[in-house]
């Protein structure tokens, strides 16, 4: 794997609290304005630039995109950013719940991303790719990280482990989730040239949360070297920032359905459907959180349920069909209430493990919802054998937390 240290855009360490921000995905239009609320200097002005504009304003008009232009300019003429003079790695900390895991931020290269050695596990989407590639060209920079995970690496674990002994460069809580973020500065020149042998000695980086940035960091990379006549591939649109975690540190956590309707059924008729391919034992009122691979929790009607699909109904040599997404998708979500296509059904939406079992309960009680169903978190070693085979998962199968904070460092593709 070809990596490289980059001369970061960031803030002063005074400021940092005020630019950093959540990525641009995780967040609608309308919270972005309310957390960016009095805040001239949150970078919701370059990712979010909708909120400049009046409330209803189309995100992907060209003013939208040119407004983040100018205010990445205005950011970095007022100092608010400022370009390190010397190429670096750096070291972000996430913190949550008192455990924390250590990233190396990076350059991946563009021809590795196409030649498939960062591999994903997800589709994406065309439309979302073009509003990134078109945030990227207009800044001529790419804004925001993508999120990898490397395999375990003694070598790398032990330079780290020499830079957070150290002062960081910015260590807070951020509001209002209460994670922690701290960055370390990587200023040995040896240290440097080994992360980048290191690095050369992979045969994979995997693409954890951020598809649609990495495909459109990629692509605009690819792009910009056909339009150069003199391209010769040390240039920086070559390269694309990443936040790079051990896979070891990292953990998936739930991502759940709720479903509208019962596609006809009763309560009575559902459950009785249910109990086919699966063992079904009502465990009352009382939150029921999976307990294994192929135990599911259901609410519906005011009680939780313990699901445990029978033997048979999955193929543990198979990286798909192992995988409790597929099992509920084909015995569940289709077979039973007739759900073809995850992307487009109106009828279902999906919640975040970070929200907590307790939001699909209120998502149900509320009315809003009929029936909810909680999966056991995806391993990452299922995600890289999944990544590994080339298969691509389901939608809505991982969920990475804490999620990168946008902000604590930019990388430009204009060389300098």
């Amino acid at each position: 794997m070809q990596v490289k240290p980059f001369k970061g855009i960031r803030p002063p360490k005074h400021l940092v609290e005020q630019v950093a921000s959540r990525p641009y995905d995780v967040l609608n239009s309308e919270e972005a304005r309310e957390e960016a609320a009095g805040n001239e200097k949150s970078l919701y002005h370059i990712i979010k630039p909708e909120i400049d504009f009046p409330v209803g304003t189309d995100e992907h008009t060209p003013a939208v995109y040119e407004k983040a232009a100018a205010n990445f300019k205005m950011f970095q003429e007022k100092g608010w950013l400022i370009q390190d003079p010397e190429e670096h790695y750096y070291v972000y900390a996430q913190t949550m719940n008192g455990r924390t895991q250590y990233g190396l931020v990076v350059c991946a290269s563009v021809d590795d991303y196409l030649k498939g050695s960062i591999k994903k596990h997800e589709l994406t989407r065309s439309d979302k790719e073009e509003d990134r590639m078109k945030h990227v060209r207009i800044n001529n920079a790419n804004i925001e990280p993508v999120f990898f995970a490397y395999p375990d690496n003694a070598d790398l674990d032990a330079i780290v482990k020499k830079y957070i002994t150290r002062e960081p460069e910015y260590n807070f809580v951020a509001k209002p989730d209460g994670f922690g973020h701290t960055f370390w500065i990587i200023d040995n020149a040896q240290d440097t040239e080994r992360i980048t042998t290191l690095f050369a000695q992979m045969p994979a980086l995997y693409i954890a949360d951020g598809h649609h940035r990495s495909a459109a960091a990629a692509l605009t990379g690819a792009e910009k070297a056909r339009l150069n006549p003199h391209h010769c591939g040390s240039e920086e649109y070559n390269f694309f920032m990443a936040v790079c975690f051990p896979a070891g540190q990292l953990t998936i956590i739930d991502y759940n359905r709720v479903v509208k309707d019962l596609n006809g059924l009763t309560d009575e008729q559902f459950l009785a459907k249910l109990s086919a391919a699966f063992l079904v034992e009502e465990k009352g009122a009382e939150i029921y959180k999976p307990q294994s691979l192929h135990n599911f929790s259901l609410y519906l009607s005011d009680k939780w349920y313990s699901l445990i699909a029978k033997p048979g109904t999955y193929d543990d040599s198979d990286p798909i069909g192992v995988l409790d997404v597929t099992v509920s998708s084909r015995l569940i979500l289709d077979e039973i209430l007739g759900i073809k296509d995850l992307r487009t059904d109106k009828r279902i939406d999906f919640v975040g493990g970070i929200r907590g079992l307790g939001e699909l309960k209120h998502r149900v009680d509320s009315g809003e919802m009929k029936v909810a169903l909680a999966l056991y978190p995806v391993s990452m070693q299922q995600l890289t054998d999944i990544a590994d085979s080339g298969n691509i998962m389901p939608p809505k199968t991982t969920w990475f937390e804490p999620k990168l904070r946008s902000g604590l460092v930019i990388h430009s593709l204009g060389g300098e």
